[in-house]
Parts: C-alpha cells; structure tokens; sequence
C-alpha cells in the first residue's frame, strides 16, 4: 500500500515531529522534565504511526493505523493545551494550530478511506 509520491500528511506529521523536539528541548531546559516526557512521546508518535500507515497490509489495517495517529494528536493537543495555560511553560501557539490542523486531516482521510471501503466497486 506503499505510495512514495510526496505526501502531505506524512510531510507536515514529520516537521511536526521536528517541532515537538525543539519545544520538548525548550521545556527540559526550564526543568519541565515530566510535561516534555509526555508531550514528546505523544507528538512524535502521530508522525511515525502515519508513516506506518503507508505499508499498512490493508485498508482496515491502514485506518486503525491512522486511527492511532488520531488518538495521539488528540493527546499532543492536550499536552499543548496544558502548557498553554500554565503561567511557567513557554506559549506553544503555533504547534497548538499545526496540531488541530493535522487531526482535521486525519479525520478527514480517515473517513473517506472508511467510505471507500465501504463501496463493493472499490477494493
């Protein structure tokens, strides 16, 4: 299932990737060590369940894949979320916008692979 033509998804959940670790890297160096653990963990996780999703052996096996990209983004989200609003941690405004971006395209792609497979025309 494999596609290597440029990606959106898999592009924009990697430089994602890129930015958790330098903000995760801002948090460790005001000893916000738990928090970045946790943030880190999470957003980085989308990026890699996305690319696995591209060599998923199914159409069901690359929704749940994407699925899992989901319920991690929704926690990255909440991680931001809480770092946003505590007066100590640094103003993550950007990644909080990237975020909710990513999983309107996940949900997106999630849903219309659900419908693809839902029509017998398709396989």
């Amino acid at each position: 299932m494999r596609n290597d033509k440029d990606n959106l998804i898999v592009n924009l959940t990697f430089q994602f990737s890129l930015e958790i670790i330098s903000y995760c890297e801002q948090l460790e160096s005001i000893k916000k060590f738990n928090l970045s653990n946790q943030l880190f963990r999470s957003g980085t996780s989308i990026g890699a369940n996305v690319r696995e999703a591209q060599n998923a052996e199914s159409k069901a096996d690359f929704i749940h894949k994407m699925k899992i990209a989901a319920k991690e983004a929704e926690e990255t989200e909440y991680w931001l979320l809480l770092c946003q609003e505590s007066k100590s941690y640094p103003t993550p405004k950007e990644l909080i916008s990237t975020i909710a971006s990513i999983h309107k395209i996940l949900t997106k792609i999630i849903s219309s692979t659900k419908r693809q497979s839902s029509n017998p025309l398709i396989k």
